[in-house]
């Protein structure tokens, strides 16, 4: 594949990555409750390992696998203690 094709296609997912960003970032504060929120940072996540993806396709760098590695680890165990530990909204 041409280098400039393949900086286009990686451009254009950079875009809409960072598109996804600023949508999940305005769930996360305008959500109505909680759960809303909890659901915006898992993704939020889940786009930073595609977009340290992204990065590895770009730079063919792969030290930033161990990153990619202990974020996912983090929005796992993060997911699961709110999911444990999560009382309604509203309730004492």
């Amino acid at each position: 594949m041409d280098a400039t094709v393949y900086n286009i296609f990686l451009g254009v997912a950079a875009v809409l990555i960072a598109v996804g960003f600023v949508i999940l970032a305005w769930r996360v504060i305008v959500g109505p409750d909680s759960m809303d929120r909890v659901l915006g940072n898992d993704a939020i996540t889940a786009s930073l390992q595609c977009a340290l993806a992204l990065y590895i396709c770009w730079t063919l760098d792969t030290t930033v696998v161990n990153v990619m590695i202990v974020i996912a680890l983090l929005g796992f165990i993060s997911s699961l203690s709110v999911a444990r530990f999560r009382k309604r909204d509203g309730s004492l």
